[in-house]
């Protein structure tokens, strides 16, 4: 153990270490701006679908020589726009399917045309946070700023639109133009994930975090600052842990966000398992207090023999 700490130490003073470090906190950042509202608007298979043609752009520029990076988020956000314009008519599965399918095949054309090391091609697919270069870095410095300005700006109508679709679109608010806004930003967000969990675990940052967040709180501000703080514990703290073993980063992001989820779902069963105890209770105290007042009441036969008068089955007075 005390190998492992002086090791992080080690590495943690490191150039390209520093830089993978304030990479992954603007990841976090990203993603947890990001999460709670695909959460909401239930896009965790679009995410996934946008993921692989990230894949597909960052193989085409690591074949043609470009920016990995550029080329993900060119990849990531033209699926986004195809996504959103063709899942418009209730057909969304089916289409992120199809998009899905053929990105995903483009994607194991480059990778087995790129003549390079394999290993590089590999940490696609797995994430290779250290192999962040100074370039990306600032890339994704820029993407998160516009990102969260975005979601500043738009945040009420987004908020409307991913909540209730149908009452927002009845209030004027265009749904197809914020459909495909916000499905650009999750394609930026998921291209840059890509370089640091790889596009097979890019949910770990996008969706976990959100869903971990959804369970402990029922404000969406408040469920925008969970998911963020879960995103920079998973982001950061992978990072860290994967230093010393040399294991790669997305392995612990992954355990990380997988034991915040299951913290969170514990705390609502918990607060569930209460409210049912305390609704139990209240009901029971209710019917006590009704039997109270049933038992102490005056009865109609009690004041019927008070008065003398004689009643019938039905109620009415026989003395005459």
């Amino acid at each position: 153990m005390q190998d492992f700490f002086t090791d992080t130490a080690y590495l943690l003073s490191v150039d390209f270490v520093q830089s993978s470090l304030v990479a992954c906190a603007l990841l976090g950042v990203l993603s947890g701006v990001m999460t709670s509202l695909i959460v909401l608007r239930q896009m965790s298979f679009s995410v996934h679908a946008t993921s692989e043609l990230a894949l597909m752009g960052a193989a085409a520029a690591l074949l043609f020589g470009f920016n990995i990076g550029v080329g993900a988020l060119a990849g990531a956000i033209v699926a986004a726009v195809v996504l959103a314009l063709l899942g418009m008519k209730g057909q969304e599965d089916s289409a992120i399917g199809v998009v899905m399918s053929f990105g995903l095949g483009l994607s194991v054309l480059f990778l087995h045309l790129y003549p390079g090391n394999a290993s590089t091609a590999m940490s696609l697919l797995t994430g290779h946070i250290v192999g962040v270069s100074e370039g990306s870095v600032g890339l994704l410095a820029v993407t998160t700023a516009i990102v969260v300005i975005c979601v500043a700006i738009f945040w009420r109508p987004l908020l409307f639109a991913s909540a209730d679709p149908v009452m927002a679109h009845a209030a004027g608010v265009p749904l197809r133009a914020y459909n495909v806004g916000f499905a650009v930003l999750v394609g930026a967000a998921a291209a840059q994930s890509v370089q640091i969990v790889g596009v097979l675990l890019v949910m770990a940052l996008l969706i976990t975090p959100g869903a971990a967040a959804v369970n402990i709180t029922s404000s969406p501000v408040r469920a925008v600052v969970w998911s963020t703080l879960f995103a920079e514990v998973a982001a950061v703290g992978g990072l860290v842990l994967s230093l010393a073993p040399g294991l790669p980063v997305s392995v612990f992001v992954t355990a990380i966000s997988f034991a915040i989820y299951l913290v969170c779902r514990a705390i609502s069963w918990a607060r569930g398992r209460r409210m049912t105890r305390d609704e139990v209770a209240a009901q029971r105290q209710r019917d006590y207090a009704g039997s109270m007042r049933a038992a102490t009441s005056p009865r109609p036969d009690s004041a019927a023999a008070d008065s003398g008068d004689a009643y019938s089955s039905d109620g009415h007075c026989i003395n005459g």
